[in-house]
């Protein structure tokens, strides 16, 4: 019989393609994982995967078994989750937040939750979003808020089941003092002028950079910054020119200017597949939504 443990570590396999990778994301060591992984392939009577070098890559029996493991961990998480619904049982719930996402939501968010699920503990993790998605599927943490870009392709993750909660549009802050310019471009209108960008290799840094290509710019700055607060106080003092979003722009620093782009930020709330209906991530949605909607996050971020 198959175990749904030991699907749980051949699907992160397929991700991650190292044991070392696997038992690092789950937190076992790697001659547990490669036992687990053994067994498994004794219980199918097959071979499930290969070595190539220090990566292993999954045979077409392996891949497959993948396919099927997605479709029955779903299965079990909804059980689990239609089972908690009928005892009226909340787990504790681990919520992931980009830095800046905490900042504005996870207090107001914990004390929503206090208020109107006593019953139910909240864990607050601050996580990088590129992280977040790997973190909930592999059962580091139970949701996750998560973002896209509009205008940018965002192919669906295995295992994961994303709920729309809010839209908000990207600004552009420039410093009081410098020129509006003509073209109605903010982008074209400060091609010249220093850039306080997220860090390379994230997708918040891709959608700046692509926005400047889409307006004929080559974006280039040795400013690094990943703390909304923190850019838009350097584009205060004029270190440079940034893009945010707008919920990191509603208490903005003295000498900061602000200009709507054609561009949104759609966040949303990730799960495991099938543990969408689960009370706790329920509850957590409720939550979310009134802090929202009653505007009570404090500082903005």
């Amino acid at each position: 019989m198959l175990n749904p443990h030991q699907l749980r570590l051949l699907r992160e396999l397929s991700r991650r393609g190292t044991i070392a990778a696997v038992a690092k994301a789950l937190a076992y060591s790697p001659s547990a994982v490669s036992q687990q992984l053994s067994l498994l392939e004794r219980t199918t009577g097959t071979a499930l995967f290969a070595r190539e070098g220090r990566r292993i890559t999954l045979t077409p029996t392996g891949a497959r078994l993948v396919s099927h493991a997605e479709v029955i961990l779903a299965h079990l998480e909804a059980a689990e989750a239609e089972l908690s619904a009928h005892r009226g049982e909340e787990a504790p719930l681990r919520a992931g937040f980009s830095p800046s996402a905490a900042r504005a939501l996870a207090a107001p968010v914990f004390a929503a939750l206090r208020s109107s699920h006593p019953g139910l503990t909240l864990w607050v993790r601050e996580i990088d979003p590129a992280d977040a998605g790997h973190a909930v599927r592999s059962g580091g943490l139970d949701v996750a808020l998560v973002h896209t870009y509009e205008g940018f392709a965002h192919p669906p993750e295995p295992g994961l089941a994303t709920e729309h909660l809010f839209s908000e549009p990207m600004l552009f802050a420039a410093p009081k003092g410098s020129a509006s310019g003509t073209t109605g471009d903010p982008v074209r209108d400060h091609a010249a002028t220093p850039w306080v960008l997220p860090a390379e290799d994230t997708l918040c840094h891709a959608v700046v950079t692509r926005l400047g290509e889409s307006s004929g710019v080559r974006i280039e700055s040795w400013h690094r910054v990943d703390d909304y607060d923190t850019t838009l106080r350097l584009v205060a003092v004029g270190a440079g020119v940034a893009v945010v979003p707008a919920s990191a722009a509603a208490a903005p620093p003295p000498g900061v200017r602000l200009t709507p782009l054609p561009l949104a930020r759609h966040s949303h709330l990730a799960t495991r597949a099938g543990a969408t209906a689960h009370p706790s991530a329920r509850a957590f949605v409720g939550a979310l939504r009134e802090v929202r909607e009653t505007g009570e996050t404090g500082e903005a971020g």
